[in-house]
């Protein structure tokens, strides 16, 4: 399999997986875990194209080429990160939204915010809390990380002029 498709499905494959596991552990409730989602699938993402990136270095890819194999990996990933996040809050857990809003009022009252405050803080986040824009939400972070990745990456892993792969080109 060519590595840029295998390492959007890699992308793919670990964020839904991410995605399901804090929904069958139920962490996606959970105060502390809320925070490290992100960073947790942006490592995930990280990982799996700095391993297809080196496969694609290896095939003699410049340093444009580097990136634009990543933004690539990125969109594929991306398709699999808005289905899994789809089927996540319609399918699966069609009242996640309500479960969030609910732990973050109870997080609010904790830190002393008043009823009003709560009210317009959970006002404010509810045009992202439906289905589309959360997927939407996943597939624009996949895509922001996977270029700003790639750029990094890049750098260190690409195809060098002494490159036997590169030669050939």
């Amino acid at each position: 399999m060519h590595p840029i498709i295998a390492g959007g499905l890699l992308i793919g494959g670990l964020c839904a997986s991410w995605i399901f596991t804090t929904g069958f552990t139920g962490l996606y409730k959970e105060p502390a875990m809320t925070s490290l989602f992100v960073p947790i699938v942006m490592t995930l993402e990280i990982a799996a194209l700095i391993w297809a990136l080196r496969k694609t270095a290896a095939m003699g890819r410049s340093y444009s080429g580097q990136v634009v194999a990543g933004t690539l990996m990125a969109m594929i990933g991306s398709i699999i990160i808005f289905a899994a996040s789809i089927i996540f809050t319609t399918v699966l857990y069609p009242h996640s939204f309500a479960e969030v809003n609910e732990m973050s009022r109870e997080v609010m009252r904790k830190a002393g915010q008043s009823e009003e405050q709560i009210r317009a803080a959970i006002d404010a986040a509810a045009p992202g809390q439906t289905p589309v824009m959360s997927a939407l939400f996943g597939v624009i972070g996949a895509m922001m990380t996977g270029i700003i990745a790639s750029a990094i990456i890049a750098i260190w892993v690409r195809a060098r002029n002494d490159h036997p792969a590169a030669a050939r080109n």
